[in-house]
């Protein structure tokens, strides 16, 4: 391995399923997949890391039975408020893509009070894509450009690949060099349209609550591996 990635993006898929196929709900299915999520926040502070993103709830979700709904809206207010001192002692700083307007009011809170806290931490950015949607993002950011060209603050000549990337929510970050999908799927779902442009694409069987530290480095070292026989 003779470099680590600066970010890696990872899809989250199966969770669902593996509680399923374990006579359990599929609520406890991504609980057990926060509890992997943990496991892989560790490991990428580790090996150095710099930015981990992960996608926890995109836009179709809502598409879901309401109280898988509800329970995926509680998790990551339980979640990032049990874990903040813990991120604020790891020196993790939490960033999140997604439409932050649309989530329920304790969800949204819990969100921007760890935003709020982490956000001068620097050894690790967790990016949570949290009511993401890839072509919602690029429309937020085709909105939000035109609203500045209509009140004089750019202009159209000064459009650019680094101007349209200032009005993403990634903002400020480096994309991808990995992106990692989970549960056996082979499809991009919507996320990260335009920063996954050049990223290396890793996919697994393996349902994301057996993810861990080993096949990280798997996907690490395999990209490795294309790149020296490229």
């Amino acid at each position: 391995m003779e470099r680590i990635p600066a970010h890696i993006a990872i899809m989250m898929d199966g969770n669902g399923r593996w509680g399923k196929r374990r006579g359990l709900t599929r609520s406890q299915g991504h609980y057990a997949g926060s509890k992997a999520m943990e496991r892989i926040i560790d490991a990428s502070l580790e090996l150095g890391i710099k930015v981990l993103t992960l996608y926890a709830f995109s836009t179709e979700n809502w598409k879901r039975p309401k109280d898988e709904v509800n329970y995926l809206m509680d998790l990551p207010a339980r979640y990032l408020t049990e874990k903040l001192p813990e991120f604020m002692e790891k020196d993790i700083k939490v960033w999140i893509s997604g439409n932050i307007e649309g989530l329920p009011s304790h969800t949204r809170n819990a969100v921007e009070t760890a935003m709020r806290k982490t956000s001068n931490n620097r050894a690790l950015v967790v990016n949570f894509a949290l009511n993401y949607g890839g072509r919602n993002e690029l429309i937020h950011a085709a909105k939000s450009l035109i609203q500045d060209i209509n009140i004089s603050k750019i202009s159209t000549n000064d459009i650019s690949k680094e101007m349209i990337e200032n009005y993403l929510y990634t903002k400020g970050l480096p994309d991808p060099e990995i992106l990692i999908r989970t549960g056996g799927e082979k499809r991009l779902s919507n996320f990260l349209l335009w920063q996954s442009s050049s990223a290396e694409m890793w996919f697994t069987d393996t349902l994301f609550p057996d993810f861990n530290k080993e096949l990280l480095l798997q996907a690490i070292n395999d990209v490795s591996k294309r790149k020296v026989e490229a």
